[in-house]
């Protein structure tokens, strides 16, 4: 699916949500020129995520815990606790794709629990190493996978609250075990097909 496509859904998920967007005409529709840009995509779309996961973390997660009223742990159904934030982030992207192709979205860290979350395209590298050494800013290229232009872009993944700097640092397979809330992470990629 184009960015063309891709923008018309988003403009028409923000018009029902009752915002009104640059680039999307009245309505929903793409603007003139065929829909929002994939930056602006990206970026609306890293907002709602990033929101959701701090609520999540700091509303759900760190207050149950502090009230002792339910844990939140890697293996959630099996101990029958709460999902770990990035847990929910993961379960989130992999829904969004089966019932959505037009982006996908990923956390990678270059200190992952899980191997599944190094980076592994050029882009990611790239994108995970100038979000560590430019706090607040956000990295944007353009990739080429399997025949596919895509819009990538890396945005700074920080610890949005005690439970996920406590999570690495306690967890037997991470390889650093010194965050503090606020710290950076690792990347919240975000692809989006382009039309080429």
């Amino acid at each position: 699916m184009g960015h063309s496509k891709a923008g018309a859904l988003l403009c028409g998920a923000l018009a029902l949500a009752g915002v009104t967007a640059a680039g999307c005409g009245k309505g929903g529709e793409g603007g003139a020129a065929g829909g929002i840009a994939p930056q602006q995509m990206a970026d609306a779309l890293y907002a709602v995520i990033a929101a959701d996961r701090a609520i999540y973390a700091g509303q759900v997660v760190d207050r149950l815990v502090a009230e002792k009223a339910i844990k939140a742990t890697e293996r959630f159904k099996e101990e029958k606790t709460l999902p770990l934030p990035a847990q929910m982030l993961r379960m989130g992207a992999e829904h969004a794709q089966k019932t959505n192709s037009s982006f996908s979205y990923a956390l990678l860290s270059q200190w992952p629990i899980n191997q599944q979350n190094k980076a592994k395209t050029d882009a990611e590298k790239a994108g995970l190493d100038f979000v560590a050494k430019n706090p607040g800013k956000n990295y944007y290229t353009e990739e080429k996978i399997a025949d596919k232009t895509y819009f990538t872009a890396v945005y700074p993944d920080k610890a949005v609250a005690a439970a996920c700097a406590n999570c690495h640092n306690e967890h037997a397979d991470s390889p650093r075990k010194d965050f503090k809330e606020g710290d950076m992470m690792g990347g919240l990629v975000i692809r989006i097909p382009v039309n080429k």
